[in-house]
């Protein structure tokens, strides 16, 4: 599963919009979208214009890594507007243990980054089966001492144990 584990990314978002574009030092949020189909999480991250080769995305962990950049536009032109961010792109997440990373599938199409993580094994809900006696003869035996007597049920099993401990060595 999927957990959030940025306070401060409202106060990024703001700032953002204040200063501008991101730097190696302070790079620009990645927005994305998070939902889950049958076994499988699948995240989304908007990076139109981002170059594929400039993708990054490292698993340590359960810390996921997704680098991107974009460069400025160079053109020998006068720029008359500049709203486009820039630079380095940055996000991490930290994934719950339920995921299996090592089955993690990326894909990267008109400028949306698509990765798929499946639920683990260990995580999916199972049946378990209830195994049976192999015989269903019952009996009753009385335990206790002085009045305060219980009585319960004791199988084939519990008995043979019991008349094995109670034979003299």
């Amino acid at each position: 599963m999927w957990m959030r584990t940025d306070p401060f990314r409202e106060f990024d978002r703001l700032t953002q919009q204040l200063v501008g574009a991101g730097t190696t030092s302070r790079p620009v949020v990645m927005p994305m979208d998070a939902w889950r189909e049958g076994d499988t999480f699948v995240l989304e991250f908007d990076l139109p214009g981002v170059q594929p080769e400039t993708l990054d995305i490292d698993v340590e962990r359960n810390v996921l890594t997704i680098k991107a950049e974009r460069p400025p536009r160079k053109s020998d032109g006068e720029v008359l507007a500049s709203e486009r961010p820039t630079g380095l792109f940055s996000r991490q997440l930290v994934l719950g243990d339920n995921l299996d990373l090592d089955h993690l599938e990326a894909g990267y199409d008109e400028g949306v980054l698509r990765l798929r993580v499946p639920v683990a094994p260990k995580a999916k809900p199972r049946k378990i089966q209830i195994q049976g006696g192999q015989s269903t003869e019952q009996s009753q035996v009385t335990t206790g001492h002085g009045g305060d007597q219980h009585q319960s049920e004791v199988g084939p099993a519990d008995r043979g144990d019991r008349e094995r401990s109670d034979t003299p060595a």
